[in-house]
């Protein structure tokens, strides 16, 4: 037996189909971009805390804390006696970030303005090097302030140098120069 739906029937059935919605495919939120790489020199991804002490003025300490991303140096001098200054808020520090430019950052210091002013100032810096022997950093090793403590307009460019950090403490033999 064949039934055929009344007309009627037929188009409340339709219209039922049709006034349903489809459902919409799920919505996917976009993987997030992934982080650029960091690119710093072989053997800097380790951890670098520790003492150092500079190649050629082992008066020159620094202690150094890591986080995996920024290792800050904290810098002091060693007098006659040998005993080690600490470090204090007027004593130059070194912040140096992993980051895809390299491992770069800062040395902070007090300058003096040409009317003698003291004033903060930051050279940049970044790491050259890394190895069980120390650090090599490449620093300016110099920058123009005004009297008012800001960034000369004019100066002559900054010349970066390399220095050598080596861990620990000096060799007994090395006795730290009170003077330089």
């Amino acid at each position: 037996m064949h039934r055929v739906l009344p007309p009627l029937a037929l188009g409340i059935s339709v219209l039922s189909l049709t006034a349903c919605p489809a459902k919409a495919p799920p919505r996917t939120e976009p993987a997030p971009p992934a982080a650029p790489a960091v690119k710093i020199p072989p053997g800097c991804e380790q951890n670098q805390a520790g003492e150092y002490h500079h190649a050629e003025n082992p008066a020159f300490r620094y202690y150094g804390e890591d986080d995996g991303g920024t290792l800050s140096l904290a810098v002091v001098r060693a007098h006659d006696s040998v005993d080690l200054d600490t470090p204090d808020a007027g004593s130059p520090s070194i912040v140096l970030r992993r980051t895809p430019a390299g491992f770069v950052g800062e040395t902070h210091a007090i300058g003096f303005s040409s009317t003698g002013t003291p004033c903060p100032v930051v050279f940049p810096t970044e790491v050259m090097r890394c190895d069980d022997a120390g650090l090599t950093l490449r620093s300016a090793t110099s920058t123009s302030i005004d009297e008012n403590c800001r960034p000369a307009p004019t100066g002559a460019p900054s010349v970066r140098l390399e220095q050598v950090l080596l861990r620990g403490a000096p060799d007994a033999g090395s006795t730290p120069d009170a003077g330089t």
